[in-house]
């Protein structure tokens, strides 16, 4: 027998929840095989099996916090077959008739959690759903039918999850037959002084969202966050995508975006201005000498920052290329640590949700975001005679006080700005 342990996955990440196990208690799994889904701060984490055989006992449940190093279940040697709820022993293999008499684990728990009178209840499925072991304990322990949960899982499974939201009354001291009519939902008193029942949904936090929300909080907590606001002229840089962007396509095989023009700008304005590539260490400040810029990407359960590393050394080509890579595993759940560790700036575009301002918060321990916005028609002064309709963008930096003076944080938005209205200068500024 080998025990399944939660593997070490990055000095920054301690704990995980377990999302949910892919393999059955007894059942037979092959060197490699993935075994369950965990969830961290950060990423997913797929553990696989180390060896061949049976998995014998889940330990630790679907939405239980794990640490690192901690046994979660056991994988024995032998054959299963999704009979037991453990594997029979390699020493005494249970027989072909044995198997097939003995009741399917999911079979036996459904049969406890449900009173007898409803033991077929009419549903969709024309049966009773299938669940995971911790939401058939939860749905057992409160009386709840998990034919009445509604499942988020694509593939109809109920998980723990679903059950905590499901709404229901606590049950009754003794089941009611299961030709009475449902309870009627809770009359909670309004604030005029009638009563009536208004619908609700609760649901629970991913580890990701509630690690994200904490984090939030802390960044304002810890800095002392201050925005400053300039808007740049988008003219120059439309042009140049404009004039650019077909010969650009065919050469690189990837489209000449606003992103690359801005890494380059902050780039450009770090190197002027180095304090804003720091961090705060104790009462230490550290000037970091390399630019590894964050680029704040909408996932699925909220935002993520991978990192284009070394972006002074990259032109936009290479540049356009690492963000869409990454904006891909993002999407797509398949982001590795290694993305995500060691950013030493970050810029976020609230533009393509059309947002015009926003003061952006810190990505600590960093002590500069750059926000980016909606470009937006505006009558802009060329002269004292005259007015013309331009692209417009507002751009925000917040930025630590404790470290980064106003001033400097001004002139470092201006350099950004001046660099983004001079395409050119990038080749040589950036």
């Amino acid at each position: 027998m080998s025990e399944i342990k939660v593997p070490a996955m990055g000095e920054s990440i301690t704990e995980g929840t377990v999302s949910r196990w892919l393999v059955k208690e007894g059942e037979t799994v092959n060197q490699g095989d993935v075994l369950l889904e965990l969830e961290t701060d950060k990423v997913n984490i797929e553990i696989s099996a180390e060896e061949s055989g049976v998995l014998e006992k889940i330990i630790r449940q679907e939405g239980e916090t794990v640490e690192i190093g901690e046994t979660i279940g056991t994988l024995g040697a032998g054959t299963g077959g999704g009979g037991g709820g453990s594997g029979a022993p390699a020493s005494q293999p249970a027989t072909e008739q044995q198997q097939a008499a003995a009741p399917a684990p999911e079979a036996v728990a459904v049969a406890v959690a449900t009173p007898p009178a409803a033991a077929a209840p009419e549903s969709s499925e024309n049966g009773t759903k299938t669940a995971s072991p911790a939401a058939r304990k939860l749905a057992r322990e409160r009386g709840i039918e998990l034919d009445q949960v509604q499942s988020k899982d694509p593939i109809g499974r109920v998980y723990q999850e679903d059950v905590k939201s499901h709404n229901t009354q606590p049950p009754a001291s003794t089941p009611a037959p299961a030709s009475k009519a449902p309870a009627a939902p809770a009359i909670a008193p309004a604030a005029g002084g009638s009563t009536y029942a208004k619908p609700v949904e609760r649901q629970r936090m991913s580890r990701r969202r509630a690690t994200i929300a904490k984090r939030l909080v802390e960044a304002q907590q810890t800095a002392a966050m201050l925005t400053t606001f300039n808007e740049v002229d988008m003219t120059a840089i439309m042009d140049v995508r404009k004039r650019r962007k077909d010969k650009f396509k065919e050469k690189h095989d990837i489209g000449l975006g606003f992103m690359s023009f801005f890494t380059k700008a902050v780039v450009g304005a770090l190197k002027k201005f180095p304090t804003i590539n720091a961090e705060i260490d104790g009462e230490d400040v550290v000037l970091k000498k390399y630019y590894d810029i964050g680029i704040a990407v909408s996932a699925i359960e909220g935002l993520v920052v991978p990192v284009v590393r070394d972006a002074d050394r990259l032109g936009f080509a290479e540049i356009e290329k690492s963000i869409a890579d990454l904006a891909s595993k993002a999407r797509s759940n398949s982001l590795a640590l290694s993305d995500l560790q060691g950013g030493t700036f970050t810029i976020t575009n609230g533009g393509t949700f059309g947002s015009l301002l926003s003061t952006p918060i810190l990505n600590t321990p960093q002590v500069g975001i750059l926000g980016m916005h909606k470009i937006q028609l505006r009558p802009v002064a060329i002269d004292a005679e005259r007015m013309e309709n331009r692209p417009m963008m507002y751009i925000a930096l917040s930025y630590d006080h404790r470290i980064i003076d106003g001033s400097e944080a001004v002139r470092f938005l201006v350099t950004v700005k001046e660099l983004l209205e001079d395409p050119e200068s990038l080749l040589i500024e950036g």
